[in-house]
């Protein structure tokens, strides 16, 4: 069973294009398994505790918890919209979930892993930690991406993070821990030094800040977020679940084979806190998930910001352009690990000229060719044209370089896969010209040939499009006329798949050009 999971999000708001890329990239993972034939498990879910909610509902004037509901079910809805399909649904204020954090600090205080201690220092509220002076900037001050930080004394929890250093420094250089893509695992390593020096407060008294899972051993604190939030990776994947439950079976799952995260949840959240956490819950390095670190999406090179007012709303690009459209160029836009700029220009001529024109004019003219010249009836593609064989090389190739690249978790490289493939096919036909040659009825053989070879492009193209995007993809099995083709795995793509004498169906277009109204 692979384990696929993505951070929860924080409904303190609307959800950003960061959210839905996070969403949609784990979706076509998790799809792309189970082409391959293997089952498949993804979790996503909501981080629902922090004081930054308590905040915002104070300002609305509302109930945390009905905040809390408000937003989740905003975000559940934009799932659906873009059609991101998970098998676990994790919420931080669910029973289970609570029930599991406090067994784990249970076990944790009782095992001596956590202590107590009097501290004076500076917090970030915005990032909900306390700083010290290496988060001081070269002018010695804390910058603004720490937000408002105030001088606080209290009486916290801690957890020996430093003792788990060492072992962490030696899980990461093995790839235990393993980091993807590659070049973020410096990046780690630096910052284990760090880890090494400090303990983690994992409370907050529950006098300041109510909305939280109280300490079982201490009820006068809640469960710092980080410490709550992170083990819903395990929580909802059935760590140490009652018989009655309906949660996943644990042994199952774990290790997840992907957790997905952003670049600015690495360090210290997911490569410092939570394998440590781990280790002191009695994992050892062989348990380790594997972190997939995307960039983000920036504005001309801004990150965005409610600040800056550049937030991109994914509902309303979905709204305005439809779900295929956001799901392509999130996907075809961004390459694994870097930053990406959001340009909406680019998202329509990248539509427009790979899916409208390029796969969608293959498709179209294979299907209505067929159908004037060749009653609808496929040829056999068994033929010895050098043109022809080129065609089902060409296809090949591009097959298994899309497998390499999902492989990786380049999805773009997978999509640049399927266009080599195309581009070869439209120039299949552009050299072969079948509309001129129907006109001479000794050539409609040949004919049927040509077009039956990218009528069975089509049907291997739509299977590998199917993982990014499955509403086309089953559009376009639909109008080859081929039933089963959504139980198809990758195994089974062998040349052929439309026998000779096969009926293909109606043409429609699946790729409806956008057209973009220009200002007057």
């Amino acid at each position: 069973m692979k384990f696929i999971t993505t951070a929860i999000d924080y409904p303190n708001g609307k959800p950003h294009i960061g959210h839905a890329y996070e969403k949609i990239i784990a979706d076509v993972l998790t799809r792309y398994e189970r082409l391959k034939g293997e089952e498949a498990y993804y979790l996503t879910g909501v981080d629902q505790h922090g004081q930054k909610m308590v905040k915002t509902a104070e300002v609305e004037g509302v109930n945390v918890a009905t905040l809390t509901k408000r937003n989740t079910k905003r975000f559940i809805k934009l799932w659906e919209k873009l059609d991101v399909k998970y098998d676990g649904w994790a919420e931080t204020t669910d029973d289970r979930h609570k029930t599991c954090v406090q067994n784990i600090l249970t076990e944790l205080e009782a095992k001596g892993s956590l202590y107590k201690k009097s501290y004076d220092g500076f917090y970030s509220v915005r990032q909900e930690q306390y700083l010290t002076d290496r988060d001081r900037n070269e002018a010695g001050e804390f910058g603004p991406e720490w937000g408002d930080v105030e001088e606080r004394e209290e009486e916290n929890w801690y957890f020996k993070l430093s003792e788990h250093a060492e072992w962490l420094k030696s899980t990461v250089e093995k790839d235990d821990l393993k980091i993807i893509p590659e070049f973020r695992k410096n990046e780690v390593l630096n910052a284990i030094e760090r880890a090494g020096e400090t303990d983690l407060c994992i409370s907050r008294p529950k006098e300041r800040m109510s909305w939280g899972i109280p300490l079982p051993f201490d009820p006068d604190f809640v469960t710092y977020v980080w410490f709550d939030a992170l083990i819903n990776y395990i929580s909802f994947a059935g760590y140490k679940k009652p018989e009655s439950s309906d949660l996943p079976d644990f042994d199952t799952l774990w290790p997840a084979d992907l957790q997905i995260i952003g670049k600015d949840i690495l360090v210290p959240a997911h490569a410092i806190y939570w394998p440590c956490m781990l280790h002191a819950m009695g994992f050892e390095a062989a348990k380790m998930p594997t972190l997939l670190v995307h960039g983000f999406w920036n504005i001309r090179g801004d990150k965005m910001s409610k600040s800056l007012g550049n937030i991109v709303d994914p509902d309303e690009l979905a709204d305005k352009f439809g779900p295929d459209t956001v799901r392509y160029y999130l996907c075809r836009d961004i390459h694994s690990g870097k930053d990406s700029d959001f340009d909406i220009e680019r998202l329509v001529m990248i539509f427009n000229t790979e899916l409208a024109n390029d796969l969608g004019n293959l498709l179209n003219r294979s299907i209505n060719l067929l159908k004037g010249a060749c009653a609808s009836t496929v040829a056999s593609t068994d033929t010895s044209e050098e043109e022809d064989i080129a065609l089902r090389e060409s296809l090949a190739k591009s097959t298994a370089a899309y497998r390499a690249a999902m492989e990786n978790c380049e999805i773009s490289v997978a999509l640049q896969a399927i266009n080599d493939h195309v581009t070869h096919c439209n120039g299949y036909l552009e050299r072969s010209q079948p509309w001129t040659m129907k006109k001479d009825e000794s050539l409609l053989p040949r004919v049927g040939e040509i077009l039956s070879h990218t009528a069975e492009s089509c049907a291997h193209l739509a299977v590998l499009l199917s993982p990014i995007l499955p509403a086309a993809a089953a559009k376009i099995y639909g109008q080859l006329s081929k039933p089963g083709f959504a139980e198809l795995n990758l195994d089974d793509l062998k040349w052929g798949l439309l026998e000779a004498g096969h009926l293909t169906g109606k043409p429609k277009p699946v790729f409806p050009r956008i057209q973009v109204e220009k200002p007057e």
